[in-house]
C-alpha cells in the first residue's frame, strides 16, 4: 500500500483512488469495474470520486501514463549504464523483468487495458510505448553495428525482448516458484541469445 501520510490531503485522496482503481481493474478488468467499486475500495462515496477525477477512464489513463513513463525512465537509465551493448542489454532486460514482476498488478493494467482508453489518451500512451521500443531497437542496432550482436532484424528482436518482460505481468503472482530476481537473471541470458550475442 502506498504511504500517503506526507502528501497534501487532496493529493493523498487522488493517490488512494488510483491505488483502489488499480486493485479493482486488476481484479475485475476495466469494463467490469464500476466507479462505485473504486470509491468503496478507497473508503469514499462515488460522488467524491468525481471531485478528483473526471471519469473511470481518466483513472486508467493516469495509471497507464505513470506506468509507461516509469518504464521509459528505467529503460533509458539501464541503457545508459554501459557503453558496451551486451552489458547494457543484460541490464535493461534484467531491470525490465524485475520491474514487471514486482509491479505485476499495475503492469497487467498498463499493458492489457489499452483499448479502454479514449483515442487521445491512447495516442499518448502509444507514443510512450514507441519510445520504449525505439530505445531497445537502437541498442540492438548499435550492438549489430559493433559486431557483438548477430540478428537479421533488430526491430523484430526488440519486439521479442519487450514481449518477454511485458508477459510477466500476465502470469506472475507473488507466490510464484521463481523470484523476480530469478526471472530477471534468466531473461537477461535469453535476451543475449535472442540478439545472437557473441
Amino acid at each position: 500500500m502506498t504511504d500517503t501520510s506526507d502528501l497534501p490531503r487532496a493529493d493523498a485522496t487522488r493517490a488512494r483512488l488510483l491505488e483502489a482503481a488499480t486493485a479493482a481493474f486488476a481484479e475485475k478488468g476495466f469494463n467490469g469495474t464500476t466507479t462505485r467499486d473504486i470509491a468503496t475500495a478507497a473508503g469514499m462515496s462515488s460522488a467524491a470520486l468525481y471531485v478528483h477525477h473526471k471519469s473511470k477512464e481518466e483513472l486508467l489513463y493516469l495509471i497507464s501514463r505513470t506506468g509507461h513513463e516509469n518504464t521509459l525512465q528505467l529503460v533509458r537509465a539501464a541503457i545508459a549504464s554501459s557503453d558496451e551493448p551486451a552489458t547494457a542489454l543484460r541490464k535493461v532486460i534484467h531491470d525490465f523483468a524485475v520491474h514487471h514482476a514486482h509491479g505485476h498488478t499495475s503492469a497487467r493494467i498498463v499493458n492489457y487495458e489499452l483499448t479502454a482508453l479514449t483515442p487521445e489518451h491512447f495516442a499518448e500512451i502509444r507514443d510512450l510505448r514507441r519510445s520504449i521500443e525505439q530505445e531497445i531497437r537502437e541498442l540492438v542496432t548499435r550492438g549489430v553495428e559493433a559486431g557483438v550482436f548477430d540478428t537479421p532484424d533488430p526491430r523484430m528482436a526488440s519486439v521479442a525482448l519487450l514481449s518477454l518482460g511485458i508477459d510477466i505481468a500476465r502470469w506472475y503472482r507473488d507466490d510464484s516458484r521463481w523470484s523476480p530476481e530469478d526471472i530477471a537473471t534468466r531473461y537477461a541470458d535469453m535476451a543475449l541469445r535472442i540478439v545472437g550475442a557473441h
